[in-house]
């Protein structure tokens, strides 16, 4: 029913940043029924207030797989759900940009 979603990124705007980490809880109204968890390697150097706000840094992500080879699963964990987020536009803008 809801897919829960939080993401990290390395900045402000989709067009500009990449995604860092993706959250995505599964919820049936009642209780969590799925997760999904993966830090995502952008590509490109964290900036450093970055790493302040979320603490993730560039070493924590260099060995994690980039968005593109994380894609399908995300597209499946979305379809036929609800996306909730904090800042729903915001997140959503990623996953418009990335796929």
């Amino acid at each position: 029913m809801y897919a829960i979603v939080d993401i990290e990124t390395t900045g402000g705007y989709a067009d500009n940043h990449r995604i860092t980490e993706i959250a995505i809880y599964h919820h049936n109204g009642i209780e969590v029924t799925d997760h999904f968890y993966t830090l995502v390697n952008p590509g490109r150097k964290i900036p450093q207030y970055i790493t302040g706000l979320t603490g993730i840094t560039t070493e924590m992500v260099a060995g994690a797989p980039p968005f593109e080879e994380v894609a399908e699963s995300i597209l499946r964990l979305l379809e036929d759900r609800i996306f909730v987020a904090h800042n729903a536009h915001f997140d959503y803008s990623f996953f418009e940009e990335g796929v």
